[in-house]
């Protein structure tokens, strides 16, 4: 005699990816370029970013080259979890001024069978781990490093140095704030600095 087993439908596999490297990197660009994907594919997508990031639109995400799609704006991670509903694709751009929770937040749309793409800044203009983004990296699938050209010598940049006097973390701005650098252009720059 055999015993029947009822079937047990299994849940869809999620996962985290994240695309990391400086300031003009290509971040968002690829955020961007992967939802869009994803949309084509019929898949249900929504992108979030942080409502303190209003440099080209408030609501929206803008790339550095003009490419746009919609955004829900959210003041802290848990927001997010209040928004997904039965989205698959979940985008989150500049991650690194999320709090701490936003690891907890992606961890748990995975666990969920979401495919989670996740843009941010590896590095603060100090060439330090930026917040979240050093426990979004290790508990991701997926990680891409893109990179700028220096804007110094040519070779590939992957520093995000702050060109206009001011030492808070979360200094808003663009080419007229930062520039990319290398790490021999980089340190050469924070010498002249001290």
């Amino acid at each position: 005699m055999f015993l029947e087993l009822p079937l047990v439908k299994e849940q869809p596999s999620g996962w985290i990816e994240v695309i990391t490297g400086s300031m003009f990197s290509g971040k968002t660009e690829e955020l961007i370029r992967r939802l869009r994907r994803a949309h084509f594919a019929q898949q249900r997508v929504e992108i979030y970013k942080p409502a303190i990031d209003t440099r080209y639109h408030k609501q929206d995400v803008v790339s550095h080259d003009a490419n746009v799609i919609p955004s829900t704006p959210v003041v802290s991670s848990q927001q997010i979890l209040l928004y997904v509903g039965d989205v698959e694709v979940i985008g989150i751009d500049e991650a690194q001024f999320f709090d701490m929770e936003i690891v907890n937040v992606c961890q748990q749309l995975a666990d969920q069978g979401k495919r989670i793409i996740v843009a941010g800044l590896d590095m603060d203009y100090r060439g330090q781990p930026f917040g979240p983004m050093p426990a979004l990296m290790a508990c991701a699938e997926f990680v891409t490093k893109v990179h700028a050209i220096c804007m110094d010598c040519g070779n590939l940049a992957h520093y995000s140095f702050r060109t206009v006097p001011n030492d808070k973390l979360v200094l808003l701005g663009e080419t007229e704030s930062y520039t990319p650098l290398c790490r021999n252009c980089f340190n050469r720059r924070m010498k002249t600095q001290i």
